[in-house]
């Protein structure tokens, strides 16, 4: 049975206080909640990865980095490696957000690269993709789609995917008040799914979690988790509220 995730991205928000405050009004409202095959996952900034740890030691509450680079050490300043992350207790990373290909210019080549390193310290990847706006609109979105999952993916291995949660991110949806359809989420998870079971076999594509990525919001939470092949949501602004992530987390 796959497991349901809801996973809150808080990108390059809220300073050592203001985690300190989320982190403990989460930990209030999700005692409340009956999280029997739901994970739930937060992302800090580098800054408070390690003090979030220590927060939410002991509770359902597990702790991710929003990136992580290729390399076990060297000059590569501002960057971060697997041997540190795993110091301060952190195996999860996020791989190729949208973000990070947009502003950071990271490509399908140097995303397979970060995922070997992932597996290859017994981590775990949020590993991202989706179309911009121009490639929907040209009806391009699954041939866009289908070449970053081969470009980044298709040399792991079957097993490879126990470490590995895909996140599809319409990116004409994030942070624009746009939000796909839930037959649009739909038809692209389907695709996904279909696209790894031709490459790696049906059980590797029915166990593999997919989420959805694109302005989830406690109002469409609901129904686009009701689809069959959503199984959960990579969340952004709203995982930012106590209230509203709460909200997402219970209608999964």
């Amino acid at each position: 049975m796959r497991k349901k995730i809801v996973a809150g991205n808080w990108k390059m928000n809220n300073d050592k206080a203001e985690t300190s405050a989320l982190i403990k009004g989460l930990k209030r409202s999700i005692k409340k909640l009956p999280l029997k095959n739901t994970r739930v996952i937060i992302a800090p900034s580098y800054l408070s990865l390690s003090s979030a740890v220590k927060k939410t030691k002991d509770t359902p509450i597990e702790v991710a980095a929003q990136n992580m680079h290729q390399a076990k050490s060297g000059a590569y300043t501002g960057e971060i490696s697997a041997d540190m992350l795993k110091s301060i207790g952190v195996k999860t990373v996020i791989i190729g957000h949208s973000e990070r290909r947009e502003y950071f210019c990271e490509t399908d080549e140097l995303l397979a690269a970060k995922l070997d390193a992932v597996l290859a310290n017994d981590m775990e990847a949020i590993f991202c993709f989706g179309e911009k706006l121009e490639e929907r609109k040209k009806e391009d979105h699954l041939l866009e789609v289908g070449s970053q999952l081969k470009n980044s993916l298709f040399h792991l291995k079957p097993a490879d995917f126990k470490s590995i949660i895909l996140a599809y991110e319409p990116v004409w949806a994030i942070g624009t008040g746009e939000t796909a359809s839930p037959e649009q989420a739909q038809e692209m998870h389907a695709f996904v799914r279909t696209v790894i079971g031709k490459k790696f076999g049906l059980e590797v594509a029915d166990s593999v979690s997919i989420l959805y990525g694109g302005s989830v919001k406690p109002a469409n939470a609901e129904e686009i988790f009701s689809k069959p092949d959503v199984d959960g949501g990579l969340i952004g602004g709203a995982a930012l509220q106590v209230e509203d992530f709460t909200a997402i987390i219970k209608a999964i």
